[in-house]
């Protein structure tokens, strides 16, 4: 009979895997993009990590986008929508600012994630919190119904376009260096060719980032309350997957 080691254990006295859930799925995928980045959270990797095969998680996540879309809801959690709070101190043009900010500061953190989150789309109960607050606080301010539902595309287009234009420069290989060059760029443009560009000069650099988001806010927020109403036309949802 051939001798078995006492340190061999057997399948059935393994400790059997925890059931796999959505919830669990995402949570293992948040640890993974903080411990690895979000280019390494794959349904593979993420596979590999709970000690099961891809397929199993099909079940939960259709793909990696939605994935991604899932980690991103997670961490909006992190979003202060207290600003949305009629109580708040301030105004409702600077509490939806500051709401806003707080969301380009979580999306800001994660730079990988600030440039999915240009093409991911969240669907969860964080996400919705913070379309609602900022539905809210455009409704306060006496905005029209149709005009806040375009209006809250484009606040959102800007703060994350901004959160991953800034969370780039700081991990790109060469940003600063790029950023330089262009600085360079637009000190020394000749007047007769440029003379826009040379009538400005330093004027084109100057402020920082943190007022020039909260300045491009306020110029979105007044164009939302000024501009002529969308169209009626009915919105197409789009086709089942077949």
């Amino acid at each position: 009979m051939t001798a078995h080691s006492p340190s061999a254990r057997s399948r059935r006295e393994r400790p059997a895997k925890p059931a796999l859930t959505r919830d669990g799925i995402v949570d293992t995928a948040v640890a993974l993009m903080r411990s690895e980045g979000l280019e390494r959270v794959t349904m593979r990797r993420l596979a590999q990590e709970l000690d099961t095969g891809p397929a199993s998680l099909y079940v939960y996540v259709a793909n990696t986008a939605e994935l991604h879309a899932a980690v991103l809801d997670r961490l909006l959690g992190e979003v202060d929508l207290s600003p949305a709070d009629a109580t708040a101190p301030g105004d409702w043009r600077e509490r939806l600012v500051r709401l806003l900010t707080s969301y380009v500061e979580v999306v800001f953190a994660h730079p990988a994630l600030a440039r999915a989150a240009l093409v991911a789309r969240p669907f969860g109960e964080n996400y919705l919190g913070l379309v609602e607050a900022v539905l809210a606080l455009l409704a306060e301010g006496g905005v029209p119904p149709r005009r806040a539902s375009w209006g809250l595309d484009l606040l959102l287009q800007y703060a994350t376009a901004s959160a991953a234009e800034h969370s780039g420069r700081g991990q790109s290989p060469g940003a600063e260096d790029g950023w330089d060059a262009l600085t360079r760029a637009l000190l020394s443009a000749s007047p007769a060719r440029h003379p826009q560009i040379a009538a400005l000069g330093s004027a084109l650099l100057h402020g920082t980032g943190e007022e020039r988001l909260a300045w491009g806010f306020q110029v979105l927020i007044s164009g939302i309350t000024a501009a002529p109403e969308p169209p009626t036309t009915p919105c197409t949802p789009p086709a089942p997957a077949s």
